[in-house]
């Protein structure tokens, strides 16, 4: 799936959801609130799936 910028996801095996904000090398960078601070990691595209809002939204 392609995601662009603002784009809600979250990890395959579970996971907090993330907003997409950027790519880099071949992967999707995300950041979310994690209760104590922003949090940022950047993840393979095939790791992630869309919230259930996304895909509401395309469907």
């Amino acid at each position: 799936m392609v995601y662009v910028v603002s784009d809600e996801v979250q990890p395959k095996n579970g996971g907090p959801r993330m907003i997409v904000t950027g790519f880099s090398s071949g992967m999707v960078e995300c950041r979310w609130y994690d209760g104590y601070g922003v949090k940022r990691e950047a993840f393979r595209e095939d790791d992630l799936a869309p919230t259930a809002t996304r895909a509401q939204q395309q469907g």
